[in-house]
């Protein structure tokens, strides 16, 4: 889960990983999209497995659309011989947002500085908004990101999240360090 707030806009984006089966997904979308009221303030973006992608954009426009649909990622590269891979343009057609860099595709799939770059100016290009996440003050940022997800690598799936007075730190040296972002915490939470 993502969520934060900047410039008086708010996100909570869902990042559903590899979880729930398309009949919980729908489900889901099916009982939260219609309590979701017109807000100029917050945007709720959900990010299911790509395998859902199609269905679940058909649910959030079907359920009123004030329910954004996103990708978990998106290919470094555009059409091709890629297997297993989705084009920011194939994503395009169901969902308005990407995450970019979250740290488990960072660690698990060696995604590079140079990889993730390709991937924003993908998105970019096929008008999808980038959700560019960074682990720190010091991790890079492309050219052209507006929302950035603060999310610390120790409270990422573990349950165990930053404190607000840091979480507040970090994005506050982002916000100084890139002008005209909106940053947001990614990392685990607790009530």
């Amino acid at each position: 889960m993502v969520w934060g707030s900047i410039n008086l806009m708010q996100y909570i984006i869902a990042n559903w990983k590899s979880n729930k089966l398309l009949t919980e997904a729908l489900a889901w979308v099916e009982q939260v999209g219609p309590k979701l009221s017109q807000n100029d303030e917050v945007t709720l973006i959900v990010c299911p497995p790509s395998l859902y992608l199609e269905e679940v954009s058909t649910a959030a426009h079907t359920s009123g659309g004030m329910l954004k649909v996103g990708s978990q990622n998106i290919s470094q590269f555009s059409f091709g011989s890629y297997t297993g891979e989705e084009s920011a343009e194939m994503v395009n057609q169901f969902g308005e947002y990407s995450i970019i860099g979250h740290s488990e595709r960072r660690k698990y799939f060696g995604e590079t500085d140079a990889v993730l770059a390709e991937k924003v100016r993908l998105a970019i290009q096929s008008s999808i908004t980038p959700v560019f996440c960074v682990q720190d003050e010091n991790t890079p940022i492309p050219e052209r990101v507006t929302i950035v997800a603060y999310e610390p690598v120790f409270a990422i799936g573990t349950g165990t999240p930053d404190t607000p007075e840091n979480a507040n730190e970090v994005c506050g040296k982002i916000i100084a360090k890139y002008e005209g972002l909106e940053v947001l915490y990614g990392g685990s939470v607790t009530s």
